[in-house]
């Protein structure tokens, strides 16, 4: 089968399109494999745990994220531009990216830790658990090595030593779950885990005939980076305000069961991203080279991946309503069935989620990074506004109708109230519509 599936995308695809075609298999089929394992560990953790100490794990992961957005001072995405349109300054292009984020990592490490002693100072278990999930943002610096993979299509090795790194980590899950250890050893694992991954890109790298002592920072470079990069900050601060603050807020306004079953309907409902991610990030390279071809052609490809991303979610979303409560007492047992009608809101707000991903690709090469500030701007205070009216009235369920009001807002409506975004905005109403409205794209 695997023979006539090769023979027929040689027969049928371009070697580009092979590429790209080839890279999506082995992603999807990694996420897959890592994700049937994770599902079951998730599940049997959050049983263990119990609902409280399941929430307070999540409680500290979702405030770690809240700093994450300093690493945007490099920019990801502009740095797999560069690799694309100038593979031949690769080391100075790697090394720039990894000092500014090693820097970043740093300044993270510290904020974090600070921020959790001033809110928190009574709360041991929150303090340590914050502090070990932040150690891996020392190493924040080598994911340049996962971009020069990603800008070259090129994650098989990475794939086949990051699933084997996953299965020894999954082992060590499943020891410690048997000898019945405390929460805080599960936060180390994650840590572990985080830091474990980094070595394994290291170790890709040097055995594909790379080498990390040849990067070398450019100044001039990292200058012209932040500069581009900067607004991206505030517009990630954002984007992880309205993805994260629910599960902090609940915390401070709510308690610490209610984060667990809120944060057992979001596992649920951000399982299936990573279809998403895939295909976007397997597509992104062949965009931005058509955006040097022609606007036509390069209009037409976000056209095509929007509508794909749109079909994806109304294939997952659509039976989830319906099953949603079966399907999470199904998980993680009926001390979490509160999370069943959670989830079948919160699973709504994938639409706008997957469709961002895609935006990404347009904003950042059409270096409307000001535009990305102000719509995730918008819908992290709008966010904050409605969790503010809506947990201490329901809980959970507000949080989650906060979430898919404030995604609608910033990645679809703020699209018609910025006239160059309008554009994209009438892609996101064709792919939403499944082609039966067609705006013309001017």
């Amino acid at each position: 089968m695997l023979k006539k599936i090769t023979q027929t995308l040689q027969k049928k695809l371009q070697p580009d399109q092979r590429k790209v075609v080839v890279n999506i298999i082995l992603l999807l089929g990694e996420r897959v494999f890592r994700l049937g394992i994770a599902f079951f560990m998730v599940a049997w953790i959050a049983r263990y745990l119990g609902v409280k100490e399941f929430g307070e794990l999540n409680y500290a992961l979702a405030f770690c994220e809240m700093f994450s957005p300093l690493f945007e001072l490099a920019s990801s995405q502009f740095i797999i531009r560069d690799l694309v349109t100038q593979p031949f300054l690769k080391s100075e292009i790697l090394g720039t990216y990894f000092w500014i984020k090693s820097i970043t990592g740093v300044v993270v490490f510290m904020l974090t830790a600070i921020t959790i002693f001033i809110l928190k100072p009574d709360d041991i278990l929150t303090i340590k658990l914050v502090v070990i999930l932040s150690i891996p943002s020392f190493l924040r610096g080598f994911n340049a090595i996962e971009c020069w993979f990603r800008s070259q299509l090129e994650m098989k090795y990475n794939v086949l030593i990051r699933n084997g790194l996953y299965m020894g980590i999954t082992l060590a899950r499943i020891f410690l779950l048997q000898i019945q250890a405390p929460l805080i050893a599960f936060a180390w694992l994650v840590m572990i885990e985080n830091s474990l991954n980094t070595v394994a890109l290291i170790f890709t790298y040097k055995i594909t005939g790379n080498e990390i002592l040849e990067w070398r920072a450019n100044w001039e470079r990292a200058k012209k980076l932040i500069k581009i990069s900067f607004p991206l900050i505030f517009s990630s601060l954002s984007i992880v305000i309205y993805m994260r603050i629910d599960q902090v807020m609940l915390g401070q306004l709510a308690d610490s069961k209610s984060v667990g079953i809120y944060s057992a309907a979001v596992r649920l409902s951000e399982l299936w991203p990573f279809t998403s991610t895939i295909i976007v990030q397997s597509i992104a390279p062949s965009i931005i080279a058509a955006k040097k071809v022609s606007e036509e052609l390069y209009y037409e490809k976000l056209q095509k991946l929007s509508n794909s991303q749109a079909l994806l979610v109304y294939i997952i979303a659509i039976p989830m309503t319906f099953l949603a409560t079966p399907f999470t007492v199904l998980v993680f047992g009926k001390d979490y069935a509160l999370a069943g009608p959670i989830l079948a809101v919160h699973i709504w707000s994938s639409m706008f989620c997957f469709l961002s991903y895609v935006k990404e690709i347009w904003i950042t090469t059409e270096e409307l990074t000001g535009f990305a500030f102000v719509f995730s701007t918008a819908g992290a205070l709008m966010n904050v506004a409605l969790n503010f009216w809506l947990i201490p009235k329901y809980q959970g369920m507000g949080a989650a109708i906060a979430t898919v009001i404030s995604y609608g807002f910033a990645d679809y409506v703020m699209c018609f109230l910025y006239p160059p975004a309008r554009k994209f905005g009438r892609i996101m109403t064709q792919a939403m519509t499944l082609n039966l409205i067609k705006p013309r794209i001017k």
